[in-house]
């Protein structure tokens, strides 16, 4: 027993030990909590910034509302399949909140089932786009030289090409009802304006001392982009984006009102079935009509009113009160 203490140490230092591994041990059990704290605390902190502009916090919560409407509520209220000719037109009540359209398919039904695709090609265009303008913009404005000139006469030319009636033509070309390929395809339309206001931001940007700093240390162009100019651009960035949002809603309603995108679950389909079967000449079918036309107005409505709040988060200068 005389030779079993060395062999390990003394009794304190097995206890300071032992100490040691529970209390890592502990910190091991904490660090699941930890993140989960920081989480909830990021996100309290988010809410708190988007609730000093009321009218932005109104549209960020209108805006989930919409997100809740369509990802969760087509789990709860299922599309109308069959139609009924005895509810034809059928006004509000209890069984149909928005009344029932020319088929007697409850139009509320079509509604929470309809925008899904609408979100997510608002959503993914907003993306694509926003990266393209941000990209090239910041890439001609640090390089410059011929290819700042090749691309400032790329989106000048970009610019002067009809979106619509291109798209139009397109759709009658390309099969249109891969959303992916729908969204890539309005991002590039739309990448152009983005670019020439980045470039313009960029081009003040880069005299700073930081910017012109990682240049001397040659730090590299993706690390002066993204970690030293875009910081200081998010809140422009961010407006781009709803823009960029609101612009692809407005373009893949256009076109499914048209005929022209083979999908069958949005509101712009209901308001083509509105359009071609007549329902403007009913009085009943008012709800018909106007609400897929609110449902779009409203999503508008909130994507712009939650830049606000948005632009304050990364602009803290216009932070009041």
């Amino acid at each position: 027993m005389a030779g079993w203490i060395p062999a390990y140490g003394s009794v304190e230092e097995v206890g300071s030990v032992s100490q040691r591994q529970v209390s890592n041990n502990n910190e091991h059990r904490l660090q699941p909590l930890a993140w989960v704290g920081a989480f909830f605390g990021g996100i309290g902190r988010f809410l708190k910034l988007m609730a000093r502009n009321k009218t932005g916090f109104a549209g960020f919560l209108l805006f989930i509302g919409f997100i809740l409407l369509t990802t969760v509520g087509p789990l709860f209220i299922e599309e109308p399949k069959s139609a009924d000719i005895t509810a034809i037109y059928s006004p509000p009540s209890r069984e149909h909140i928005l009344g029932t359209d020319s088929q007697g398919k409850d139009i509320f039904a079509q509604i929470v089932n309809g925008g899904a695709d609408i979100m997510q090609l608002a959503l993914l265009t907003g993306v694509i786009s926003t990266f393209i303008g941000v990209t090239l913009g910041s890439i001609s404005a640090i390089i410059g030289g011929r290819l700042d000139t090749f691309l400032t006469t790329l989106a000048d030319v970009w610019l002067t090409i009809p979106r619509f009636p291109l798209l139009a033509v397109l759709a009658t070309l390309i099969k249109l009802s891969d959303m992916a390929m729908l969204a890539l395809i309005l991002a590039v339309l739309g990448w152009a304006g983005l670019y020439r206001s980045i470039r313009a931001q960029v081009f003040s940007l880069r005299e700073r001392d930081y910017v012109e700093a990682a240049v001397a240390l040659d730090l590299g162009l993706p690390h002066i982009i993204f970690k030293e100019i875009l910081p200081n651009m998010m809140s422009y960035i961010a407006i781009s984006f709803t823009f960029g949002m609101t612009s692809a809603i407005y373009a893949q309603v256009g076109l499914v009102f048209l005929g022209l995108v083979p999908l069958t679950r949005n509101w712009g389909v209901m308001i083509n079935l509105a359009w071609t079967q007549g329902a403007i000449f009913f009085r009943d079918s008012v709800y018909f009509i106007m609400a897929p036309v609110t449902a779009i107005a409203l999503l508008q409505l909130s994507i712009v009113w939650m830049s606000r709040s948005l632009e304050e988060i990364f602009n803290p200068r216009l932070r009041t009160g």
